[in-house]
């Protein structure tokens, strides 16, 4: 009894620290959701209350003036096209460095880690100058590319440490049956390795959904914009209607915020996965 006293004693500066940091985290988020319903003449006498009057016609208003079901076709292409290109390139060179163990794969292995660790940001001009002269200025094709290329080799380094400590008997198993490497692939790789593709697909897709710079640099035609780069013009077109700029930041954040909390247990399953090998 005096022992789990004790230890209750300890954690309680743990509990603290947790605590302030959830409140750093939820408060922030709380304020934005109740200024999203917020009538504008509210704003001047309660700024970070709770709502006297609830306006859920902020969010038509926003949806609407932010011509956000466009925008949200807009983004959805980009994203899914990355993660079409991601998972296969990257689930096929994860397979290859994990199983096929080829020449030169530590090499690649540090190249891929060179490429993370330079900063995307150095690789805007040249791209500019390259997409400009190859037609793909103002594209989602060109968009796309570029995503694919800043994202492939964090998802290759994620999908071949979770591929590494797959049984090897497996696929010894189905080279005796006369499988190639391709069916080893589709059939026993990518049906045991779902964690880690799911949790590719969140990393790469809230990477997508929220990326601004490239965005904003590589698709000037509004039509063709996505979700981040709108979110700023709408807050410079409404910057003194808190309801609606407030209202359509929840828009941006809600969809990934729903799918977190719907997957998170398999996403952190697939984070951890491989941790204590390759």
């Amino acid at each position: 009894m005096t022992t789990q006293k004790h230890r209750r004693t300890e954690l309680i500066p743990n509990y603290f620290i947790l605590t302030i940091l959830a409140l750093f985290s939820i408060l922030p988020i709380l304020l934005l959701i109740f200024n999203s319903v917020k009538p504008q003449e509210e704003f001047g006498i309660n700024a970070l209350g709770f709502p006297n009057q609830i306006r859920w016609e902020n969010f038509l208003d926003a949806w609407i003036l932010g011509k956000y079901a466009e925008i949200f076709l807009n983004t959805i292409k980009l994203v899914s096209g990355t993660l079409l290109v991601c998972l296969f390139l990257s689930g096929l060179a994860g397979f290859s460095l994990a199983r096929l163990k080829p020449k030169g794969g530590n090499l690649f292995l540090i190249y891929l880690l060179v490429g993370i660790s330079i900063p995307a940001q150095m690789f805007i001009l040249p791209l500019f100058l390259m997409w400009k002269v190859a037609g793909l200025m103002n594209t989602h094709m060109g968009l796309i590319i570029i995503y694919s290329g800043l994202n492939a080799p964090f998802a290759t380094f994620l999908i071949r440490s979770y591929m590494i400590q797959l049984p090897e008997e497996l696929f010894d198993s189905a080279k005796i049956d006369g499988a190639s490497t391709l069916q080893s692939f589709f059939k026993i790789a990518v049906p045991l390795s779902w964690p880690v593709f799911l949790t590719m697909t969140l990393v790469v897709g809230l990477a997508v959904w929220n990326e601004f710079l490239f965005a904003l640099t590589f698709i000037q035609d509004e039509s063709a914009k996505p979700i981040s780069t709108i979110l700023f013009a709408f807050q410079s077109r409404f910057e003194n209607n808190w309801g609606l700029v407030s209202a359509s930041a929840v828009m941006m954040v809600a969809p990934v915020a729903i799918l977190f909390m719907l997957f998170q247990k398999k996403f952190i399953a697939g984070l951890t996965s491989g941790a204590t090998k390759g």
